[in-house]
């Protein structure tokens, strides 16, 4: 008996000791790379290395999160292809629309006209931000969260004659990103559409190819340009809002804990920036005007004729772009009022 009961004894410390180990196994430790396109020091660079930060404290370093900023690890289409085959673990960046053109919705023109619109399709749990990760998902990404940026502008060499009037001929060639969509609202605006990818615009600015730029806003412009700005026209041409994102294998191969952790800390990176996103809007705008960059700001009449051609021209190459079905579909998932 006594035999007995000491075998059932070892048996349960045993049982203890496998169960245990199963546990440390799940532990396991882990280097990522992150990668945006801003430089050092920059507001997304500051909030994303505190992400990573919590997150290594979180874990005592378990979780290791180095970040790449600049585009040292590609611009953003090909860090997200990256993302999607796992050679680069996340990213916090632009929507590439390469491998799927219904991601031009997500840098579509004159979608909202304020932050409290912009929270209400943009943020995560909405339903057009719902709609916008199961497309990353099809390219094995995952979206833990979105950081909203800023509403875009237009920055120009020189100044153009009757900058806030959308219609007129502005006789400046404007570097665009390569859509169709941001194609026909520059032309619609009065200047001539130039498509370069956006790492090009630097070049081509000092060279004389193009005077301007669409699709960013007074953030970047300040950031990166800052040198080469002579006009910024706060055209609230465009919402812009970064997903986060990561390789969906790798998320779904977590522990249950490192997905929850991963997730919350993600999500409030995401509540911080909806709070300071709007402050930082007039911020960088005073900044480029405090440098010396003569600044245009609409009226709200001015700037709803801006949105009224801008929509009509821009969702109606989008509608041709993504055709019928798709284009009811994203709509159908915007709040709009």
């Amino acid at each position: 008996m006594k035999k007995f009961a000491a075998l059932c004894a070892l048996a349960v410390v045993l049982g203890c000791l496998f169960l245990a180990g199963g546990a440390f196994a799940e532990e396991k430790s882990y280097v990522w790379k992150v990668a945006h396109i801003r430089p050092a020091g920059s507001e997304i660079d500051k909030e994303i290395t505190w992400f990573a930060d919590e997150m290594r404290k979180a874990t005592d370093g378990r979780i290791d999160i180095q970040v790449y900023g600049a585009n040292q690890l590609g611009d953003y289409t090909v860090v997200q292809e990256k993302i999607g085959i796992g050679s680069v673990e996340m990213g916090i960046m632009s929507a590439a629309t390469n491998v799927d053109k219904k991601l031009l919705a997500y840098t579509l023109q004159y979608v909202v006209p304020n932050y409290e619109l912009a929270k209400k399709n943009y943020a995560s749990g909405t339903p057009f931000a719902d709609y916008v990760a199961k497309l990353y998902e099809k390219q094995n990404i995952k979206v833990l969260a979105y950081w909203p940026v800023y509403f875009g502008g237009i920055g120009l060499l020189k100044e153009p004659a009757e900058p806030l009037n959308p219609t007129s001929p502005k006789n400046l060639k404007v570097r665009v990103p390569t859509m169709k969509t941001w194609e026909a609202l520059a032309d619609a605006f009065g200047y001539m559409a130039t498509p370069l990818p956006f790492a090009e615009f630097f070049t081509a600015a000092q060279t004389g190819i193009v005077d301007g730029i669409f699709g960013g806003g007074a953030e970047n412009y300040h950031v990166s340009f800052q040198d080469l700005m002579k006009c910024y026209i706060a055209a609230n041409t465009h919402f812009e809002c970064w997903p986060f994102t990561i390789n969906l294998e790798l998320y779904e191969s977590l522990s249950e804990a490192d997905r929850k952790l991963l997730d919350e800390k993600a999500r409030e990176l995401e509540e911080r920036r909806w709070v300071k996103a709007v402050t930082d809007q007039d911020h960088y705008v005073d900044l480029m005007e405090q440098a010396g960059t003569v600044v245009y700001r609409p009226t709200d009449e001015q700037l709803k004729e801006f949105a009224r051609i801008g929509r009509e021209v821009s969702w109606g190459e989008f509608k041709k772009v993504v055709g019928d079905k798709a284009y009811d579909e994203i709509v159908s998932t915007f709040v709009l009022e």
